[in-house]
């Protein structure tokens, strides 16, 4: 009895703290030392979530609204305070959707801290192989009677956006959490974390965490198939909310170049809803939207993976990846059709493979199917009533516009509207294949100056002259929201008639096509 009196004193104590607190509902923690970067926001827009965000929070590549001074919230101004009694499920968070579900209950005593910092299941228990059944710490949190604010009480759930000093994005996280995931710390964020960044160098790895770099071995030989998994699943403590979109950015990308628009060496991806092209050859730059089922629902691995073959072809292998976790309801999200996704009122975009190099080399890729899609932008106050494209400039060589060649026409230089037009070759004259099975399609795209409309475009102009045009116009189309569709078929070669696959109607062979690269601009008239 002696020996429980103790014990139950503390118990009583300690129950009595909590009980003031649990009272005094307008208290929320707050750090003694809260630099003016920092407010709460309920914005969706908020890619890592947590109670405060520094202003350079955002992904860089996905830019959220900016707040003025005076309208951000702050512990000062603020009338409104987060959500304090958040409900804890049986395993490690709230099942909920709403603002933060997936914290924690509101914390009360600082011993809880040694739960979530030494023994948190998210972080250990999902670090275990998945042959490995022994998980030492499943109940351990469950068990721990008291826990500390959620703002402290799980170190990494409240990851913001940061940038190293090189440019690197990466996570703000305390430092020992960053060693724990293999990160390396470049810079430094506020409340004393670092700003992590992580990145895989190797073959068969599991990224489980966003912002995370995938980058090429020291060599790669061939053959040879180098892959990488993308874990997705709300039970992991890292992915502080349900993911519902993964991007892909090709900070780097080169291997080796098509056989006749053929990848030897590909690039594939598996796993995602929406169809993801085979690409291969010089890609840096470009980037990939992957839509996936909401992770609070449905855990989904998607599969990045590079097959190189022996002999497919000389020059360097390498590549860097930047893979971000994008959250589900977040308003920078790309339609679900869409796999390139611009949020800006103006800018280029290439084909897979494009460049700006001379010779006659075929770098259009075949079986390429995709929608490229624009955020409606405002321009001068107003929302944008035109997409307007036009034909980049080039300056080493190379063509701007080239999606198969008619030999029919006077000039293989010009451009190409429609599907068909007749063949005065004989014999016999017959119809056959123009932008029918190569095309750009830009909905009722219109040249400005003239008049003249045409929504498949291909040839070696943008023009939707009829005639064949010698030279590249400006293209515009009011029909939003703006997007443009990208089709070429399986060849290069010519395409002969076989009604038993549908194919009626021919097409001469291509040579050289190199596919395009646009400049494009939103315009209020």
């Amino acid at each position: 009895m002696s020996k429980l009196l103790p014990l139950l004193t503390v118990a009583f104590v300690l129950m009595q703290i909590s009980r003031a607190c649990h009272n005094n509902k307008g208290e929320l923690f707050m750090p003694k030392e809260l630099g003016p970067g920092y407010y709460w926001t309920l914005n969706p827009d908020n890619v890592f979530g947590g109670f405060y965000r520094q202003l350079n929070a955002n992904v860089p590549a996905f830019p959220g609204p900016f707040i003025p001074p005076h309208q951000r919230r702050t512990f000062q101004n603020s009338h409104q305070r987060p959500p304090l009694n958040f409900r804890l499920s049986n395993k490690y968070f709230a099942n909920e959707n709403n603002y933060d579900s997936h914290q924690q209950a509101e914390g009360r005593l600082a011993l809880g801290g040694l739960k979530a910092s030494l023994i948190n299941a998210g972080l250990f228990n999902n670090r275990f192989t998945p042959a490995n059944t022994w998980r030492p710490f499943s109940n351990l949190a469950n068990k721990s009677p008291v826990s500390l604010n959620p703002n402290l009480e799980n170190p990494i759930s409240t990851f913001d956006g940061c940038t190293s000093p090189n440019g690197e994005s990466g996570i703000c996280a305390p430092g020992n959490i960053c060693a724990l995931f293999g990160g390396r710390p470049s810079g430094s964020c506020l409340l004393g974390k670092v700003c992590c960044i992580n990145a895989i160098s190797k073959c068969g790895a599991s990224v489980t965490l966003n912002n995370t770099f995938w980058q090429s071995p020291a060599a790669v030989s061939a053959p040879s198939t180098c892959s990488l998994t993308v874990k997705l699943d709300a039970k992991f403590i890292e992915q502080k909310k349900p993911i519902c979109q993964v991007r892909l950015d090709f900070v780097s990308f080169t291997t080796a170049q098509p056989t006749a628009g053929t990848c030897t060496e590909t690039f594939q991806v598996s796993g995602s809803l929406n169809p993801v092209p085979i690409i291969c050859g010089d890609n840096s730059g470009q980037h990939m939207y992957l839509n996936v089922p909401s992770s609070d629902t449905t855990p989904t691995d998607i599969r990045l993976m590079f097959n190189f073959l022996a002999g497919a072809g000389s020059g360097s292998r390498l590549w860097k990846i930047k893979i971000a976790m994008l959250p589900c309801g977040a308003s920078y999200l790309a339609p679900k059709d869409c796999l390139q996704f611009f949020s800006s009122s103006s800018g280029t975009v290439k084909s897979f493979n494009w460049m700006d190099v001379a010779g006659a080399a075929t770098r259009q890729l075949n079986n390429q199917n995709y929608d490229i899609c624009f955020r409606t932008a405002e321009v001068n106050n107003q929302v944008a009533n035109r997409l307007c494209v036009s034909v980049c400039a080039v300056t080493n060589g190379g063509d701007a516009f080239s999606i198969t060649s008619i030999p029919v026409l006077a000039n293989t230089a010009n451009s190409a509207v429609g599907t068909v037009t007749p063949n005065p070759l004989p014999p016999p004259p017959v119809d056959i294949a123009v932008c029918l099975y190569d095309f750009l399609l830009i909905a009722q795209g219109t040249d400005p100056a003239t008049g003249v409309v045409a929504d498949r475009f291909c040839g070696n102009q943008l023009n939707p002259a009829l005639a064949g045009a010698p030279t590249s116009v400006l293209v515009c189309t009011r029909t939003r929201p703006f997007r443009l569709t990208y089709q070429t078929d399986n060849t290069e070669g010519a395409v002969v008639v076989n009604p038993a696959t549908g194919i009626l109607v021919p097409a001469f062979g291509d040579a050289g096509n190199v596919g395009f690269c646009l400049d494009f601009q939103q315009r209020t008239n």
